[in-house]
């Protein structure tokens, strides 16, 4: 026989299946993916407060230097009152007269021959030039600035798994000397010599592992991102030699490009039209001036009709200075003093930028050529590693030689990938150097990273 149980249904708390949506949201959760450095620089570029402080300023500075237009525009204003007269006088004509007046005007006046005004123009159209200049120099530093980050954060990491590495390897060699002196083979000398590197090694573990946090935290910050993630670099790693080779080109294109010099040739540029300015209070000012009024007076002080006046005027405004106490003969001596240090100031910058550029080519011509000996240095210290294991094995090596072989090569490892980054950062400097760096100059970099 069937029987059938009737049961009231339970209702389900919404709050215990927190924890199970929880759970379920951690297993569907996969790892953090990682970034490009192409990923990366355009997050900064939204994020970054010192290229968005560059931006507002760069915006500002055009909009100030189209302020001077307004001297070379013709300007136009609109006059409008209204008034209220009570007359009381002994005469009896005049007495007790009471009316009102309401005007308005409109003038205008178009300078015809300001050249003061004209210089301050072109004064405004060049810090124009020098805004654009500004906001190029500032999207340069921050490429470099984000490169820089990502590689200390992927040299921070290589080192940390090289030391694991070679704390796993020693860990082995102190297993193995507690064996061979268990058995009588060896000395308490290799076990302690063991020992004494294998904390030593958990030491600089520790320490490269802060490092990493530390230099993770500085790129999340200029990103604007928590739990970046930088790609690594594809093995092999290939890196390209410097074009062109002629150190000379390199700096001649900074002469031309770089936004140090440019500004500065600007900033020349300017002194010389400030020059000018000065020169102008000698001459004289043509201004074409016109105006249109409209009165309508329901009385006046002698009369009680209404009338209107409507009065239009044309004319000319000429003004030639003759005297102004010296004042003009002073400022131009002013003007022509701060040429002389604009020029000084071009010089300074084109053989700063010059150093510079020499600088930045030559220290990747002898970063490449590092990671060459570097890249020698690792199979020779792989091969010492090899030979010194097999020498332990037969009783001619002692296991302090081992544990140095071991040293050396991740020692080595880590020094090879941390020149490969620099030699990367360095190739960004030195187009930053001669002026010629834009963020497209960050794709041959991206398309050597991990997929």
């Amino acid at each position: 026989m069937n029987r059938h149980c009737t049961r009231k249904p339970r209702t389900l708390n919404p709050l215990r299946l927190l924890p199970l949506l929880a759970a379920l949201g951690a297993g569907f959760a996969g790892p953090a993916q990682a970034q490009s450095l192409v990923d990366l620089f355009q997050a900064a570029k939204g994020y970054d407060a010192t290229y968005q402080s560059a931006k507002a300023q760069a915006v500002a500075t055009v909009a100030k230097g189209e302020q001077a237009r307004a001297g070379i525009l013709p300007t136009v204003g609109l006059g409008a009152g209204a008034s209220q007269t009570n007359q009381d006088s002994s005469l009896a004509s005049l007495n007790g007269r009471s009316f009102n007046t309401q005007q308005a005007q409109i003038s205008a006046s178009q300078p015809l021959y300001r050249p003061a005004n004209q210089a301050a123009y072109e004064q405004g159209k060049k810090s124009s030039d020098i805004a654009q200049s500004q906001l190029v120099a500032a999207e340069q530093d921050l490429i470099v600035r984000v490169s820089q980050a990502y590689f200390d954060v992927l040299a921070a990491t290589d080192t940390l798994t090289f030391l694991r590495s070679q704390k796993d390897a020693v860990a082995e060699q102190l297993a193995s000397a507690k064996r061979n002196f268990e058995v009588g083979t060896s000395t308490i000398v290799d076990t302690r010599d063991a020992q004494a590197r294998f904390d030593l090694t958990t030491a600089q573990e520790l320490a490269a592992d802060n490092d990493l946090r530390v230099k993770s935290l500085a790129l999340d910050q200029l990103v604007g991102q928590s739990g970046t993630a930088p790609k690594p670099l594809l093995a092999p790693v290939v890196l390209g030699e410097v074009q062109p080779a002629d150190v000379n080109a390199w700096v001649q294109q900074a002469q031309d490009n770089n936004p140090a010099v440019q500004q500065s040739q600007i900033a020349l540029e300017v002194a010389k039209l400030e020059t000018e300015k000065a020169n102008a209070g000698h001459k004289p000012t043509l201004d074409l001036t016109g105006s249109y009024g409209v009165a309508n007076n329901n009385g006046s002080t002698t009369t009680n009709g209404s009338y209107t006046t409507n009065v239009a005027t044309v004319g000319l405004s000429f003004n030639l200075p003759l005297f102004a106490g010296y004042a003009i003969q002073n400022r131009v001596k002013e003007t022509l003093a701060l040429e002389d240090k604009a020029r000084s100031d071009l010089d300074a910058a084109k053989r700063t930028v010059a150093q510079a550029t020499r600088t930045a080519f030559f220290g990747v011509q002898s970063g490449l050529s590092q990671v060459k000996a570097y890249e020698a240095a690792e199979a020779s210290s792989q091969s010492a590693l090899d030979a010194n294991k097999l020498g332990y094995q037969v009783g001619v090596k002692i296991n302090i030689d081992v544990l140095n072989a071991q040293s050396q090569l991740f020692s080595t490892k880590a020094t090879l990938a941390k020149a490969r980054y620099d030699v990367l950062v360095g190739g960004l400097k030195l187009r930053q150097a001669s002026g010629v760096l834009k963020d497209d100059d960050l794709q041959p970099i991206n398309a050597q990273l991990a997929p």
